[in-house]
């Protein structure tokens, strides 16, 4: 399993020093896009609308947007020192809580904890007492230059971080568009919604719920692969200098039309000193 990330984890005076492994993975089907023509993959270049031109990754800086079109540029050494400064200190637990305290509407990912060498007593020390107490410990840490609040709880035999959501990247819900207010309702309504949960009520099973659209897409892909109903994108084709020449001409004359100075017309000098056109 790949480590994604490695460090300590302390509470009070004992240190774990541990690995992260993403525990969950995204099995969402991906689908190229193709040009409908020649059945290309379509390519997404970055480019400059100033200079208009194609630019390499070494040449774009990141930056913060605190007005429209108005930045502060960040450079990478300093971006890279911040982030050296975060991640050189130890996750440290800071508080204890009860896990039904925190409303799911706050977890984010989730990420298998394993003991790095030497770290194996402390990870059982912090795996049982966890476990025999009933609490999830609350820490910080930074995962990908950015810092997050999680939590340290088990899972099964194992110990678990969950990466939460800090309170003001919850939304209000006040916000919620036509949210009804209190609504009167008759008991019979109520009664007869009641008794349906009731009867839809079950113990858990994740292995009952499957991912039907998934399946029925990898079918119809299945299908028209056994169909040999599939397509090769044609090579992209190469440089002909004969044709970029040609091309570099046209361009250039383009450029020069409607530039050309319309001719003067000549003027004759009459004996009276007066001009007159010719």
């Amino acid at each position: 399993m790949h480590t994604m990330w490695k460090g300590t984890i302390s509470f009070g005076l004992v240190n774990i020093p541990v690995k992260l492994h993403a525990a969950t993975e995204n099995k969402d089907i991906k689908l190229r896009q193709l040009h409908e023509e020649c059945k290309s993959p379509v390519e997404y270049e970055k480019r400059c609308p100033v200079c208009e031109k194609e630019i390499e990754s070494d040449e774009i800086v990141k930056a913060y947007e605190y007005a429209k079109n108005k930045f502060v540029v960040l450079d990478k050494e300093d971006l890279d020192q911040l982030k050296k400064e975060q991640e050189d200190k130890a996750v440290e637990i800071m508080d204890f809580v009860k896990l039904e305290e925190i409303d799911p509407i706050y977890f984010e990912r989730s990420y298998f904890i394993s003991p790095s060498e030497g770290g194996a007593k402390a990870y059982s020390l912090l795996r049982q007492a966890l476990g025999d107490t009933g609490k999830i410990g609350i820490a910080k840490i930074i995962i990908r230059s950015k810092e997050q609040l999680a939590i340290v709880r088990v899972y099964e035999n194992t110990l678990l971080m969950e990466t939460i959501h800090f309170p003001d990247e919850v939304r209000a819900i006040q916000d919620v568009p036509n949210v009804p207010e209190e609504t009167e309702l008759s008991k019979k309504e109520l009664s007869t919604a009641v008794t349906l949960i009731d009867q839809l009520t079950a113990e858990f099973d994740p292995e009952k719920y499957k991912d039907d659209y998934r399946t029925a897409l990898m079918d119809l892909i299945e299908a028209k692969k056994n169909n040999e109903e599939v397509t090769t994108a044609k090579d992209k084709p190469k440089p002909d200098n004969v044709t970029n020449l040609m091309d570099a001409l046209e361009k250039s004359l383009e450029k020069t039309k409607g530039t050309k100075k319309k001719k003067t017309t000549k003027r004759k000098t009459t004996t009276s000193g007066k001009k007159k056109t010719s």
